[in-house]
């Protein structure tokens, strides 16, 4: 049986908003949910970047079109995309080893939106989603993207587990999606 469920799917499909509706819903049966979750962020009608935002409202860039690093840094960049590192883990890893770590004996869910390209430049990063993955008592709801290219090792790993349910989403099944998707996850945490 599914433990934990991931969206995959082209970008701009609507996984995230699927991701967003979800948490809100199982928030709303009283699943403990934290996570978090990318966005865009355009201007001008252009977008410019993506920030990270955590299901506790905290928001910091994630990357940013033509970004320079900071002095004495790598650049970790994705396309015409510099990721912000330092951002991105301040926010993202206190939420993954929070996870689990309240004193509900129940099951807890935690969004991770998501593994993919500029995510995976961090190590501690890929160390916690794989703890997280292994942990009682927790089911991770998150996104990978679509193979292509080159494969992503942690993605691959993930794919490869006998413990996951992924649901591909398509422009033509992502408004009947979410009903599926919530009850995968119900039936996970019990």
């Amino acid at each position: 049986m599914a433990r934990h469920v991931f969206l995959t799917g082209p970008p701009g499909v609507g996984k995230t908003t699927l991701i967003q509706k979800a948490s809100e819903a199982l928030k709303s049966s009283g699943a403990p949910v934290d996570g978090f979750y990318t966005e865009e962020v355009r201007q001008g009608g252009r977008r410019i970047g993506f920030d990270i935002v955590t299901l506790s409202g905290m928001r910091g860039p994630l990357s940013r079109v033509g970004s320079v690093p900071l002095p004495g840094k790598r650049e970790c960049r994705v396309g015409q995309y510099v990721v912000d590192l330092m951002s991105f883990e301040q926010l993202a890893l206190p939420v993954l080893r929070n996870v689990g770590s309240s004193s509900d004996s129940g099951h807890q869910v935690c969004v991770i939106d998501e593994i993919g390209k500029m995510e995976l430049f961090s190590q501690p990063f890929i160390q916690a989603i794989r703890q997280t993955l292994s942990t009682p008592g927790i089911v991770v709801l998150g996104t990978i993207p679509i193979p292509k290219g080159k494969p992503l090792a942690l993605v691959e790993e993930i794919r490869s587990r006998n413990d996951i349910r992924v649901f591909n989403v398509t422009r033509e099944n992502r408004n009947h999606l979410l009903q599926d998707i919530v009850t995968c996850v119900q039936s996970s945490s019990k």
